[in-house]
């Protein structure tokens, strides 16, 4: 707890976390830690002693906003001591360090033990350093939280032994480890015992789960099958030579993991893949698509791509452009290339200039668009069960079908945390999201 003879009233934090569901789920748990020590959320008027940073480096864009994040804190909460963690951190802990009001910086292994950092650097005025290199992390720091959602996150893996040419995540995570599976099933019975319904499986490269053991992602699936009281696993993103049949042929046989896959293509290109030095070509994806549907014919099937990479040329570009049009995938989440400090796509000819890059990215986002309310389409008319969840005073109730439709429905606030099959009665404007109601 607290030296109350140092601190002489409660502390108040505040929370920020960019990137993805991994960097989510590590927040929450970093929350969980300093309230165990007696430093709680900052509620409605509160002003924080405390804000905890948990930034992205994936791309230029992302370190960008984790700065001016920062800073803008600075300006508001001049008082606040402003604690950095994540990739960003782990990259670029000098530039960090340097930023106004930042007290620590710590490394991704850290920040689930940030909390004892936090406390001795609370008094000090110099900024605190506790970032280990990428090489010396080894131990997997376990997570599992759903901070202000209904969803829980469970952290079973990190770091990644994949290289990519274009990527920064193995030096900023390390080298890939996991949880043990006795481990990850407790605490998946944990948030049974809490009450949870839906847990969503998450880390850097989850189908390297069990990497240097003799269990693998599959075993570790068919372990949180079995824990009575969680109605819902979605695995998120995994990659395509790791997604065996196997694991397709679990979900589609299984009540509790849900059809939804997110897979990352990055390039429908086998050119480009090359250059990125992705382990698989699109013949293998393609495939694993046709499998998918032909098990799952309502199966939601999210993609990650990558525009605009040093390679990628117009032809290139026109080809992978024309492949995932050819593929029977829901949504597209797409990124324009970001050069990378320290990658080996820096040495790949031919750069792609700014304008190409926003001009392909509104062309796959055009794919996008129209695929995702052509998937969301077919469903009008039919019920299926959707997990309700909170949303914002005054607004309906929404939540995603088991096959990760988002909905709205008017609902009472006592429908959150539950269940509900629901007839899918409309598409909304955007395209994406499906009025719903009870019938």
């Amino acid at each position: 707890m607290i030296d109350t003879t140092i601190f002489p009233r409660p502390l108040k934090a505040l929370y920020h976390s960019f990137g993805c569901k991994l960097n989510f789920a590590e927040t929450a748990s970093v929350a969980d830690a300093f309230a165990r020590k007696g430093i709680f959320a900052v509620g409605p008027g509160d002003t924080p002693d405390i804000i905890v940073v948990n930034t992205c480096s994936v791309t230029a864009e992302a370190d960008r906003k984790c700065r001016s994040a920062i800073r803008s804190f600075n300006r508001r909460y001049p008082q606040a001591r402003i604690f950095v963690t994540g990739c960003y951190a782990q990259l670029r802990h000098d530039e960090a360090a340097a930023l106004p009001g930042v007290a620590l910086v710590a490394g991704v292994n850290d920040k689930l033990a940030l909390v004892d950092s936090a406390l001795a650097a609370l008094g000090g005025s110099e900024v605190h350093m506790d970032v280990p290199e990428a090489k010396d992390l080894r131990d997997f720091m376990p997570s599992c939280s759903r901070g202000d959602r209904t969803r829980y996150f469970l952290k079973v893996q990190d770091g990644c032994d994949y290289w990519c040419t274009y990527c920064t995540i193995p030096k900023a995570r390390g080298r890939s480890r996991s949880g043990t599976i006795d481990s990850l099933v407790a605490q998946a019975r944990e948030v049974a015992a809490q009450g949870g319904k839906e847990i969503v499986i998450t880390g850097v490269n989850i189908g390297d789960f069990g990497h240097g053991r003799d269990d693998n992602f599959l075993d570790l699936c068919r372990a949180l099958d079995g824990v009575d009281g969680i109605e819902r696993y979605r695995i998120s993103s995994i990659e395509p030579n790791l997604l065996t049949d196997e694991i397709i042929d679990f979900v589609a046989a299984s009540r509790r993991f849900m059809p939804h896959f997110h897979i990352p293509l990055q390039s429908g290109d086998d050119e480009v893949l090359a250059l990125m030095r992705r382990r698989y070509d699109r013949a293998l994806f393609a495939h694993k698509v046709s499998r998918i549907r032909a098990v799952m014919p309502h199966a939601f099937i999210g993609v990650d791509l990558i525009v605009g990479a040093r390679g990628e040329t117009s032809d290139r570009f026109r080809s992978s452009r024309d492949f995932v049009d050819s593929l029977d995938v829901t949504h597209l989440h797409v990124f324009p290339y970001s050069e990378r400090p320290g990658t080996r796509a820096l040495g790949i000819d031919h750069v792609v200039s700014a304008e190409d890059k926003h001009s392909r990215a509104a062309e796959m986002m055009a794919i996008s668009a129209r695929k995702h309310a052509g998937f969301a389409a077919r469903f009008i008319g039919t019920e299926r069960p959707v997990l309700l969840e909170h949303s914002a005073p005054g607004q309906p109730l929404n939540g995603f079908t088991d096959n990760y439709l988002r909905v709205e429905a008017d609902m009472p606030e006592s429908a959150d945390n539950t269940v509900v099959r629901l007839h899918l009665d409309s598409l909304c404007d955007d395209g994406e999201t499906l009025r719903a109601s009870l019938r």
